[in-house]
């Protein structure tokens, strides 16, 4: 068995993903087949013995699409779409034609040319005009489903094309008998059902289609993490180059500031490496000669040399972008009721209009007659209110959602949401606030806190150091005025802290063994029967700087990543409707454990890179829906492997794009109204569903026939009546989302 990742051009909707597939699947030789709609291409396992790559690309051909050959996954050039302008053309001639077709009967003024009774044939050719514009742009519809027809797979594309041509042939039948001199005949046009069923579809697709490129994009944009440009060293010489001129066992030199080029070696320096964006870590970590390097982590302070090791797809980044792109490949589709139900529904109405048609022709019925009974059935079948079922119910809840700040991409996050088990939180920028701050001052002297503020940022001010970063941050949000001339005789004093004066005193800002080295008492910390404040602090997880004035030990300050506020209130409410809540970290054990204690998570998964994040995953599956909510890209492939992958609006681009929910304002009480809302929408759906339904199927044999020996026949206009109320019910129905 082999496999290959093929680029498939012409796929625009989850239709045409599901068809190909099924289709590809169904063929001699082909194990499996999975077709990717976000990244355009299909992963497909083959014998070799049976067929190679030309083979399987004609059967891509024959199911309608294009093989552009072998995805490299190399990022893209953005590609201009006219989807928009067809947007905009088709509004402009849904509104035209309704107010054609209506405004009449609402009392609209309307030109004399136009008017239906005086003018009935340029009333007709009219509308007829504007209903094939409107066909010509949603033509990518009517193929599709009639594509899936005849790959025996139809679906909701199946029932707008045959709703669409069902009523185009009727309306033109009647165009013709208005033509003729028959003016009844121009009560029974449905050009307008043409237009507004594509219009509606078309915005679906269209949002559908803007996120699936958003999302494709953002994979691509991961390989654009590691820099351009590096330095090696060769014969004692630097030479800067491109990634793909670095070779296995090349000394690459990297400075401060700089990115990582390639996986690799430390073999000269020292360092502190923010790989946050593998591990979560909010902390750069030291790193000395022997210790690996990761591409795209960020060089803090230090000038070193590392050997290449790892370059190409052999990189890290390189594995999580495969890893990120077989997530989405075997991410099983969710399969809509609406498109379940439509793969009985569409054959058994072509097949019971054809039965009843003969079964009138055999009872001696004319043409006319047999021909009218076909048309009411495919009328009366209408798949508009069942088109709208499901899509309009989307619509009205996102749009609740985006304006409680909730960004839904996915219509099946909707659908899951409230059968989610098992909610999984990252650490580091979701549970917390990722960045490092002051949480605790113990103040041992007569100055206010502000001013140990002051004099402690102004200082630190000087220095590089991630822990200095994160005070000289906390006071700039505090409003604090740095004033670095007050500043003087700065001396950082490795692996101990820092020196320096203030205006005019001396002070120490360090650790421990700095107050030692320079005789400072710390007796003050000492509490009588108490825990040491030190401890204290360090037992809630703090880093801890000493501060020290003319020799005196002046305030203990905890540098710490805050807990979010409102965090404990989140999963105290999830654990209230048994929801499980999991956290998930690539931190160390203990800060894991102290923070899932403070916030009342139920289970502390620590020390997990991101393959074995995506494994915890998996495993948590096996007892039902996982939400995975995170914000770094070392949780890119989590989200994806997840049921539900929710990203918090401050989280990377490629978090936020692999998931299928954003939380626009790093909010996580919105994961509660989420649930709220995906509950409400099911429940809106199902409705939606029943009275589609309820009026199709209901009509269905009296189209057919049923009661004619009682007199009751059913023509196409009363037919189409019953579709546009049930339409109606559907739309007044989906509109209660609204009053969440």
């Amino acid at each position: 068995m082999k496999k290959v990742l093929l680029k498939i051009d012409g796929m625009t909707c989850s239709a045409c993903s599901n068809g190909l597939e099924k289709f590809l699947n169904k063929q001699d030789g082909i194990k499996q087949a999975s077709v990717n709609l976000v990244m355009n291409h299909a992963s497909i396992e083959y014998d070799e013995k049976i067929l190679d790559i030309p083979a399987i690309e004609k059967f891509i051909e024959k199911a309608g699409f294009e093989s552009l050959g072998i995805d490299k996954l190399e990022k893209e050039k953005k590609k201009t779409s006219n989807e928009k302008y067809k947007l905009i053309v088709l509004t402009i001639l849904a509104i035209l034609i309704l107010y054609i077709s209506m405004g009449q009967m609402i009392g609209l003024p309307i030109f004399e040319m136009i008017n239906m009774h005086h003018h009935p044939v340029y009333f007709s050719i009219l509308q007829c005009m504007i209903s094939i514009i409107a066909i010509y742009l949603g033509k990518d519809i009517i193929k599709n489903g009639y594509k899936n027809l005849i790959h025996k797979t139809p679906n909701m594309d199946t029932l707008v094309a045959l709703g669409v041509i069902s009523s185009l042939l009727y309306s033109l039948y009647n165009t013709y008998q208005i033509g003729i001199g028959n003016k009844e005949a121009v009560h029974h046009l449905y050009y307008e059902s043409i237009v507004i069923i594509l219009f509606f579809i078309k915005i679906g697709k269209y949002v559908e289609g803007r996120n699936k490129d958003k999302t494709k994009e953002a994979i691509q944009n991961l390989m654009m993490i590691t820099p351009n440009l590096a330095t090696i060293e060769k014969n004692d010489k630097q030479k800067q180059v491109t990634l793909d001129e670095i070779q296995k066992g090349d000394i690459v030199i990297c400075k401060p500031g700089e990115k990582i080029a390639v996986d690799g070696e430390i073999i000269e320096g020292i360092t502190h490496i923010d790989e946050a964006f593998i591990t979560g870590e909010s902390v750069p970590i030291k790193k000395v000669m022997g210790d690996k390097v990761i591409a795209g982590s960020i060089n803090y302070d230090g000038h070193i040399k590392y050997k290449a090791e790892k370059i190409g797809k052999e990189s890290t980044v390189s594995e999580i972008v495969r890893m990120v792109v077989e997530a989405t490949n075997t991410k099983a589709p969710i399969a809509k009721i609406a498109d379940t139900i439509s793969g009985y529904f569409v054959p058994s109405i072509i097949l019971i209009a054809i039965l009843s048609s003969i079964l009138w022709g055999i009872l001696g019925k004319d043409i006319g007659f047999i021909i009218n009974i076909f048309i009411t059935m495919l009328v009366v079948a209408c798949p508009c209110s069942l088109g709208l079922a499901t899509p309009l119910a989307i619509v009205m809840a996102s749009g609740l959602a985006s304006r409680k700040g909730i960004l839904v991409k996915s219509s099946e996050s909707l659908e899951n949401a409230h059968k989610v088990k098992t909610i999984v939180f990252d650490k580091t920028g979701t549970l917390t606030k990722g960045h490092l701050s002051i949480s605790k001052i113990y103040n041992y002297s007569n100055l206010k806190e502000s001013d140990i503020i002051t004099v402690v940022g102004n200082i630190e001010n000087y220095s590089e150091h991630p822990i200095a970063r994160g005070i000289v941050k906390y006071a700039e949000e505090r409003h604090i005025e740095m004033t670095p001339k007050k500043v003087m005789d700065f001396k950082n004093i490795s692996g101990y802290g820092i020196e320096a004066k203030y205006n005019g005193a001396n002070y120490l800002i360090g650790n421990k063994k700095l107050m030692i080295k320079h005789h400072i008492p710390i007796d003050k910390i000492v509490k009588e029967n108490e825990m040491n404040d030190d401890e204290i602090l360090e037992n809630n997880g703090n880093s801890i700087l000493f501060v020290a004035k003319e020799h005196t030990l002046i305030a203990l300050i905890g540098i710490k990543d805050i807990i979010k506020e409102n965090t404990k209130e989140v999963i105290d409410k999830l654990k209230k409707q048994n929801i499980y809540t999991v956290m998930l970290t690539g931190d160390n054990e203990k800060t894991a454990n102290t923070i899932g204690n403070m916030v009342g998570i139920e289970k502390v998964i620590a020390n997990v890179v991101p393959k074995e994040k995506a494994e915890q995953i998996m495993k948590l599956k096996e007892k039902g829906l996982v939400m995975m909510c995170g914000d770094g890209i070392n949780d890119s492939i989590s989200l994806v492997k997840a049921d539900i992958g929710v990203s918090v609006g401050s989280g990377t681009d490629i978090a936020m794009d692999s998931s299928d929910v954003v939380l626009m304002k790093d909010n996580l009480d919105k994961i509660n109204d989420l649930i709220q809302i995906s509950r409400k929408t099911m429940r809106i759906i199902k409705q939606n569903l029943f009275w589609a339904f309820f009026y199709n199927i209901g009509m269905i044999p009296i189209a057919a026939g049923a009661l004619i020996p009682l007199g009751i026949v059913m023509n196409p206009m009363f037919a189409a009546f019953s579709m546009t109320i049930s339409s109606i019910t559907v739309t007044l129905n989906s509109l209660r989302l609204k009053n969440l």
